[in-house]
């Protein structure tokens, strides 16, 4: 009982507390990264034998190093460096060292006292050498150190002296990137200035007489580099580089001749003398002279080196310029005898021959060995002698040199014409190429005489299209003397549209600047090129054929400056003209008084239109407001119509437009009776809200990606249209989605792209205040912790609320385009070929202010099943005829399961774009430097230009 009792005791008065549970704190991982220094340790050690060193040290050089472990890196490697004995391993732990100093973020000075110890010990020349090329890979990192400057200039004096060329080299090197040219070089390191500072000039200079020719091309190089640094090299070396122009090796030479040059521009008008005589020129055609010696030389490389520097010596006499086209001496630049030594050779000679001696009366050039040259004879004629080069390579740089001379001289153009047209016949399709282009560049100053011309129209005959529209495009801009020339002109024209008939828009838009240049020379010719009768009547011509076409563009244009050319043409010369007036608008122009057109606008008056609309539409703050949307429609029908009105401000109108179409669709997007109902109420006014967004996306990328010439500003007015599309996608996926896990992705996606913008365009955003962007920055705390519910209401009252962003215009905006000229689309015959083969349908087409089209034009090709083909063409298919313009010629293979009849497909062009790539060159500046968009690479193509139709007609295969 008792215990009983004491257990009834224990169990009433006993009593458990359970203490809470400590929680354990949080176990810290600091995640550590492997040190570079210690893994190349360990590898260094396990090498076994050179070849293993060599095999780790490459394999590290293939890995990337942070600024922090370089440090360390380069004592692991100079610390094998001493204990290495092979001169490979070494040399490469010194190209190592080199490479390291280069890492961003690290401060190479710390590594320099360890590297200039290593000179202490090394004795193979190799090596040294590579070292030398690490002190000057350290010595450009800190281009402000003076001190740093000092020392490394010290190490190079000291080791010019070295017997192995290489160290020289690098020596030499070293100096002409580091080296000075205004302070005194103590050899004895004793004086007022310490020995690490020198006179880099005289110094280099020494090296020029080197026994080594390697030693004397980098001496050459170096001097080179002084002057590129913008230190002035003093004349006193001009003596020393005219010696070297007759070098026994190329590679002096033909740095001399640059070294030449870079004197004549630095002196061009010191007199310096005439060896061997009392005579004096200028620097500049002494040097000319001397140079133009060198198109004779040996070597083609210095007559490709010489012939270029030729065309950069535009401050030359005007008489040593014009002996370079002539092989004999000109009298100018001889030394000329007085009258008076004239007559006393005459007096004492006598005045009748005396008979003793042969033919002592015969009339002989008057040239003794006493006459002084001012040049030497073997300039003579330089240009000549390149132009007739047995390599291509001299002959293009000699005609690229005559027309940088002949651009700035009008009577050496003229002088020069007759070599440049021979040139036409050059059996290299490059040089003849090359020829028209520079003709082309100087056609201004020039007119072509009939042999000339002849000459000229000779190369139509030429079988490459390249050769050919490039003589049209100089046809376009060249003057000719006579009637006869023009009539020439057209009937060699004529028959290259016969013999090439896909030369046809190029043959006319010759012909066009041919009558608008020669009016008058046409005049004459208009009663037979027209084949027109003061008594009889004749036939009328048939419009179908483009050589009358040809004709008539060619006079139609010539009477817009002769209004009494009107006068010779017969009845159905005025239809005809109507006709091409309105069909080919840009080859024929309007004439008056007899044709009534349009009255064009000035641009100014018309760019005063653009920025009138634009300022009406600034008044708009909300839009929301009454007649907004009115305004709009409004401002963009006159600015399409403004666009085809006038072409030079169709980039500006077209893009102001789009800009506006988007607000558009934003303001219809917005309308209040589709927010204030029920969605399956209104279910149309949400496919129709779903769709303007989705318009709204695709504009935004024509936008940014069909326009040039955009500014930071225009682009951040882009993305910003862009972020408003995305919003009111948002939304709508709100309403019309169920769940709450696929909204929570789009919301942080979208706040991703809020971010993206802000540190995009932050020097953009004081322009933003009111907009929806602006506002959406400043509720950027709440956005963030908001939920996804709340994100919608937020977005949603901020859309209708937000300011209207007004655009601002850029200087020149231009828009790309494409026009498709073959395939015509106008044949009704179809193409033929058998089902599962291929047959290949010629593309040409020409690009305006397309930027980087080898990578972003394609050709699409729509079946009519549906189907459809992208081709990207070769970047051998695209030509540049001129600036911001491209031609693309090109062939796409079409192939197609059999068809019981002849259908037409469609062939356009496309833009394609990537949204991932910063490709506007605004983007470029230190403030978007390296970023990227949030947004995934939204890639996608963009159609422009006119779309051709072809017939095709797959035939079944025989069997």
């Amino acid at each position: 009982m008792a215990a009983h009792l004491k257990k009834r005791v224990y169990e009433e008065f006993s009593k458990v507390v359970q203490l809470p549970q400590e929680e354990a704190p949080a176990k810290k991982l600091r995640l550590t990264k492997p040190s570079k220094s210690a893994a190349l340790h360990i590898d260094l050690c396990k090498a076994s034998n050179p070849t293993d060193a060599l095999q780790y040290l490459l394999h590290f050089a293939r890995s990337s190093v942070e600024a922090e472990s370089v440090e360390g890196v380069v004592r692991i490697l100079l610390e094998h460096y001493y204990k290495e004995q092979d001169n490979s391993v070494r040399l490469k732990i010194a190209s190592l060292i080199g490479l390291l100093s280069k890492t961003q973020n690290f401060n190479p000075e710390s590594i320099l006292d360890d590297t200039l110890n290593t000179f202490n010990t090394e004795k193979s020349h190799q090596v040294l050498a590579q070292l030398l090329d690490t002190l000057l890979v350290i010595g450009t990192q800190l281009p402000e150190s003076l001190i740093v400057r000092h020392r490394l200039i010290e190490v190079a004096y000291k080791h010019l002296s070295d017997t192995y060329f290489g160290v020289r080299n690098k020596c030499l090197q070293l100096l002409g990137c580091l080296g000075n040219v205004d302070t005194p070089l103590n050899k004895d390191g004793q004086g007022l200035v310490p020995a690490v500072i020198g006179d880099a000039q005289s110094l280099i200079s020494d090296y020029f007489a080197d026994q080594d020719p390697r030693v004397r091309t980098a001496a050459i190089k170096a001097m080179l580099q002084l002057h590129e640094r913008g230190l002035k090299i003093q004349q006193t070396i001009y003596d020393q580089a005219c010696q070297l122009l007759c070098d026994d090796y190329e590679q002096v030479r033909s740095a001399a001749v640059q070294m030449v040059w870079v004197l004549s521009q630095l002196y061009p008008e010191s007199i310096v003398p005439i060896p061997s005589s009392n005579e004096q020129v200028r620097l500049v055609d002494d040097s000319f002279g001397k140079i133009s010696h060198m198109v004779s030389d040996g070597s083609w490389v210095v007559r490709v080196q010489a012939a270029k520097t030729l065309g950069n010596m535009l401050q030359v006499s005007p008489h040593f310029l014009e002996q370079t086209l002539d092989k004999k001496l000109m009298s100018d630049l001889r030394r000329k005898r007085t009258a008076h030594e004239r007559a006393k050779e005459l007096y004492a000679s006598g005045e009748f021959s005396s008979g003793r001696k042969w033919a002592d009366d015969a009339p002989k050039e008057k040239v003794d060995t006493s006459a002084v040259n001012l040049i030497a004879s073997g300039a003579c004629g330089a240009f000549v002698h390149g132009l007739e080069d047995e390599m291509y390579e001299v002959r293009i740089a000699a005609v690229d040199a005559l027309s940088a001379l002949a651009q700035s001289s009008a009577s050496f153009a003229e002088k020069c014409l007759d070599f440049l047209v021979d040139m036409f016949n050059d059996e290299i399709e490059e040089v003849r190429l090359q020829s028209i282009h520079v003709l082309r560049q100087i056609s201004t100053n020039i007119t072509l005489r009939e042999d000339q011309l002849d000459t000229v129209l000779a190369v139509l005959e030429d079988s490459s299209r390249d050769i050919r529209e490039a003589l049209h495009e100089l046809l376009c801009f060249t003057n000719v003397s006579t009637k006869e020339c023009i009539q020439l002109a057209l009937l060699e024209l004529l028959k290259n549209l016969t013999k090439y008939p896909t030369d046809r828009n190029s043959v006319w838009k010759c012909l066009k600047f041919l009558g608008c240049r020669h009016p008058t020379l046409v005049l004459p010719l208009v009663p037979e090129l027209l084949s027109t009768h003061p008594y009889f009547h004749t036939p009328e011509p048939d419009m179908d054929d483009p050589a009358y076409i040809a004709v008539l563009v060619l006079v139609f244009n010539a009477a817009q400056s002769c209004p009494t050319m009107t006068a010779l043409f017969s009845d159905h010369t005025f239809r005809h003209y109507t006709y091409l007036r309105d069909s080919l608008s840009h080859l024929v122009p309007p004439l008056r008084p007899w044709y009534i057109d349009h009255i064009p606008q000035t641009p100014e008056s018309a760019q005063l239109f653009l920025q009138q609309s634009l300022s009406r539409i600034s008044t708009i703050h909300n839009l929301q407001d009454p007649g907004a949307q009115d305004l709009l429609n409004f401002t963009i029908r006159d600015l399409q119509r403004l666009g085809e009105l006038q072409t030079e401000l169709a980039g500006a109108a077209d893009f102001s437009a789009t800009y506006l179409r988007c607000q558009l669709l934003l303001t219809k997007a917005l309308q209040e009776k589709l927010w204030t109902m029920a969605v399956p109420l209104c279910l149309k006014h949400n496919a129709m809200a779903t769709a303007a967004a989705k318009q709204m996306l695709e504009e935004t990328y024509k936008l940014e990606f069909l326009y040039s010439g955009l500014e930071n500003r225009q682009v951040a007015t882009i993305h910003h249209v862009r972020l408003q599309a995305k919003a009111l996608q948002l939304v709508l996926t709100a309403r019309t989605r169920r769940g709450v896990e696929p909204l929570i992705s789009v919301c942080e996606k979208f706040l991703q792209e809020v971010e993206s913008f802000q540190r995009l365009f932050v020097v953009e955003l004081p322009h933003l205040q009111e907009s929806f962007v602006g506002k959406l920055l400043d509720l950027s705390p709440k956005l963030s912790a908001c939920k996804p519910g709340e994100l919608v209401k937020i977005l949603q009252t901020t859309l209708r609320q937000s300011g209207f962003l007004n655009l601002q215009l850029p200087k020149q905006v231009q828009r790309a385009s494409a026009t498709i000229i073959e395939p015509t689309g106008e044949s009704d015959n179809p193409l033929r070929f058998t089902s599962g083969l291929v047959v290949a349908l010629d593309i040409d087409a020409t690009l305006e202010h397309v930027q980087d089209p080898h990578n972003t034009v394609k050709v699409q090709v729509l079946y009519p099943d549906g189907q459809y083909h992208v081709i990207q063409p070769k970047p051998g298919d695209f030509r540049s005829p001129g600036p911001h313009r491209h031609r693309l010629i090109t062939q796409v293979y079409l192939s197609h399961s059999a068809w019981t009849e002849a259908c037409q497909i469609e062939v356009r062009l496309l833009l394609a774009y990537s949204s991932s790539r910063l490709c506007k060159a605004v983007w470029s500046d230190s403030s978007t430097e390296g970023l990227q968009p949030a947004e995934g690479a939204t890639e996608g193509t963009i159609p422009f230009g006119k779309p051709v139709k072809v017939f095709i007609m797959p035939k079944p295969a025989r069997r």
